[in-house]
């Protein structure tokens, strides 16, 4: 595939690759150069737990280290 450089150095990444990579508008990229290639990947400066956190609820009367013991050995005792 092959793409243009512009005047004002913008470049169109096809569609095929865009939607493979899950480029959307706003994705942010990071350039580098190797060994005479041009490489781009997208830039995530985002923490990828920050979904889970706050997800998880302690059963009543329980503490971390408690429920970890439990959900590790299951309900033996």
């Amino acid at each position: 595939m092959n793409a243009i450089v512009s005047e004002k150095g913008q470049v169109t990444i096809p569609k095929m690759l865009r939607e493979q990579m899950g480029l959307k508008p706003g994705t942010v990229l990071e350039f580098q150069s190797r060994a005479g290639r041009l490489v781009a990947r997208k830039k995530i400066d985002h923490d990828v737990f920050d979904k889970w956190r706050g997800r998880g609820k302690l059963p009543i009367g329980k503490n971390n280290d408690e429920y970890l013991q439990l959900v590790r050995h299951g309900h033996r005792r």
